[in-house]
């Protein structure tokens, strides 16, 4: 990188526009924290949450999502059912530059109360508001604060730029807008 890590995101983010909406500093105050961190970026969720729901005993299948299965919801907090997850969005839209990859892992606030945050990786040249899924694997209700930090970026910059990014793939995930459910 050759810049410290917390500088590094600070360019990008200014040079490319990587992370909009950007939080230069880390904000803790009152709130799960969010913004640049030592080496990586701490994104926050929306207040638009979809809960899975079981109501009508759907089998859950990547290849034919029944979208009866999840439960709109918006508000400042969620509650997630126990042994559930809900699909969630990022504040910020990312813009991924060609020579980045990135990995996202949870909050350690969140883990250690049993909620996992699954994301995979944003590839080179991926754009768009990050899917979220966030996991209940307790047997108890969980809440997550909307507009506070859920999970943590970390960012690899290559020496070269991949031969094939993810905008060349036509990736079925480019510019994401808003929650999206699996896609075949």
């Amino acid at each position: 990188m050759g810049l410290k890590p917390d500088h590094w995101i600070r360019r990008m983010a200014e040079q490319h526009r990587m992370i909009e909406p950007f939080e230069p500093g880390q904000v803790r105050e009152g709130v799960i924290s969010y913004g640049v961190s030592s080496y990586g970026y701490d994104i926050r969720v929306t207040d638009e949450f979809k809960i899975f729901t079981n109501v009508f005993s759907a089998v859950v299948d990547p290849k034919q999502f029944d979208p009866a299965s999840m439960v709109d919801y918006k508000g400042d907090v969620c509650v997630i059912p126990p042994n559930s997850f809900a699909l969630a969005r990022t504040v910020e839209y990312f813009r991924i530059p060609r020579q980045v990859l990135t990995i996202c892992l949870g909050k350690s606030t969140y883990a250690r109360c049993g909620i996992i945050v699954n994301v995979t990786p944003f590839e080179p040249e991926w754009e768009g508001y990050v899917t979220l899924e966030i996991s209940n694997t307790t047997p108890l209700p969980a809440r997550i604060y909307a507009f506070e930090g859920i999970a943590q970026v970390l960012f690899f910059e290559a020496d070269e730029a991949c031969e094939t990014s993810y905008a060349d793939k036509k990736g079925k995930y480019q510019h994401q807008q808003t929650i999206e459910l699996p896609k075949l």
